[in-house]
C-alpha cells in the first residue's frame, strides 16, 4: 500500500508510557490527512461538535478563539519516507512553534488502513505517544 492519496480519520489516541490513555480532540474526532505525489502533504484534526464563534475568526471574544485554537490542529509541508517511518517537514502550521521542525511518524498498513505513531511527545507536560488511525478515502472526480 502507499501513502500517497487522502485518508479520513477514525481515531486518534494518546498513551503514556504507563499506558494511561488521553483522547485530546475527544472520543469522535474529525480530520483528514492528503499525501500528494510531489511530495506534499497536509493534515488536520478537531474536536467534533466544536462550538460555533459569536463572530468572525477576529471579533469574537478571545475565550472562544482560544477554545478553538485548542481543539483543532493543523500544518502542512513536505514529506519523505525512509523505511517504517516519514518524516513530515512543517512549513505552516496553527501552532508556530512547529513551523521549520521536522515530525516523525512511523507508520504501518492495516487493511485500508494507515496508521501514524508518533515518538513521545509533550501534551499538557505529560509525554504521550499518538496513534492516529486513518482511512483510505475513495478517489473522486474534480467538480468543475
Amino acid at each position: 500500500m502507499d501513502l500517497v492519496g487522502n485518508w479520513k480519520l477514525v481515531s486518534a489516541v494518546g498513551a503514556t508510557a504507563d499506558g494511561e490513555i488521553s483522547k485530546p480532540w475527544g472520543d469522535h474526532p474529525v480530520g483528514f490527512i492528503t499525501y500528494t505525489e510531489d511530495g506534499r502533504m497536509w493534515g488536520l484534526i478537531s474536536s467534533s461538535g466544536r462550538k460555533r464563534l459569536s463572530g468572525d475568526w477576529a471579533s469574537a471574544p478571545a475565550e472562544e478563539r482560544a477554545e478553538a485554537f485548542t481543539s483543532s490542529f493543523a500544518y502542512t509541508g513536505r514529506y519523505t519516507m525512509h523505511g517504517d517511518h516519514v518524516v513530515h517537514f512543517v512549513e505552516a502550521a496553527t501552532i508556530e512553534n512547529m513551523v521549520n521542525t521536522e515530525l516523525v511518524r512511523f507508520f504501518t498498513f492495516e487493511d485500508s488502513r494507515l496508521v501514524l505513531r508518533t515518538p513521545p511527545i509533550s501534551y499538557r507536560g505529560v509525554q504521550l505517544t499518538f496513534e492516529i488511525v486513518w482511512e483510505r478515502l475513495p478517489q473522486e472526480t474534480p467538480v468543475r
